[in-house]
Parts: C-alpha cells; structure tokens; sequence
C-alpha cells in the first residue's frame, strides 16, 4: 500500500470510494461525498488530501482542510479532518490509521497547530483525538467533538463552534 497526495484525475474515484464506504458506515447524512465538493472550493490545501493505494486501485482516503472555532467575535485557525474513509474490503487493516498518522504528520510539518473532527471518540481518541468542553459543533453531542493538538497548549484557552471556512 502507497499513501501519496490527491491528484485532481483522482477526483472521480475518491467521489465514488467515499460514497461507497459510507453506505455502510455506522452514521452517515448519505452526502460525504458532495461535502467533499464543497471542502475543495473553501480553505482547500492540496498537500492535506491524501489516498491510500493498491496497485493502482484507490483504498483509502482522507482529507483536512482550513476550518475555524468561533465564540465572541474571535477566531482561531484548525484544520477539520474530514471525511476518513477506506473501502469495506481493506477495512481492519490499518489503511484508516496509517492514513491519520500522514495526514497529521503533514499538517503539523506544514506548521498547522491543531485538528477537529466529528467522529467516534473510541477509534480517534489513540490518535490524540479527544472531546473538549469548550469546543463544540451544533447539532452534535459533546463527546463527539474531537480536537487534537499538533502544537503542544495549541487549544488552551481556546472556546467556540467549530465553522467553515476558517480566519
């Protein structure tokens, strides 16, 4: 398996993969796929959308784009880390995980600070991943907001919903 940097001739095959992966996936709004159309036209960075692939055939995919949390009239700048996804046949083989680690290792490189993503706390939480009370999304519940920080103290002190596009 090969992780490099999305292509634009990839573009059609990353749609179909992550609205494939989705049909089984345990939450889904059914649109991940279009979300990904609207990420590429806002803070999109080229650099931060990575594929997962097996002799030629695309497995995996992950994206973080530039995001904001917002409170008060102040904005700090993140990244938000999504969506993850990774065909249903090379799922429980690590694709998901190695895909985390060279899209985080990237934007901390890059000189990115911090992460956000809506997910499941029990898979993202072993990549530093974990809820912060005083960062939030609406409509979902607390524990399902996640935050990592690339920058050691990156988050601290910092309140807010988490929006697009970012500062």
């Amino acid at each position: 398996m090969t992780i490099r940097q999305a292509k634009p001739e990839d573009f059609d095959a990353i749609y179909s993969l992550i609205k494939t992966a989705f049909q089984t996936a345990k939450v889904s709004d059914g649109d991940e796929q279009d979300f990904v159309l609207k990420l590429r036209k806002g803070r999109y960075i080229p650099e931060l959308e990575l594929v997962a692939e097996e002799d030629g055939v695309l497995i995996g995919h992950i994206m973080l784009t530039g995001a904001s949390i917002r409170e008060n009239g102040g904005c700090f700048g993140t990244l938000l880390l999504a969506p993850l996804s990774v065909a249903l046949e090379w799922r429980a083989k690590g694709i998901g995980a190695a895909l985390i680690r060279e899209a985080l290792a990237k934007a901390a490189a890059l000189g990115h600070s911090s992460a956000v993503l809506i997910g499941d706390p029990g898979y993202y939480g072993r990549f530093g991943f974990h809820s912060v009370a005083s960062i939030s999304y609406p409509g979902v519940p607390g524990e399902y907001t996640l935050a990592c920080e690339l920058t050691p103290g990156a988050l601290r002190n910092i309140a807010g919903a988490i929006a697009l596009p970012d500062c």
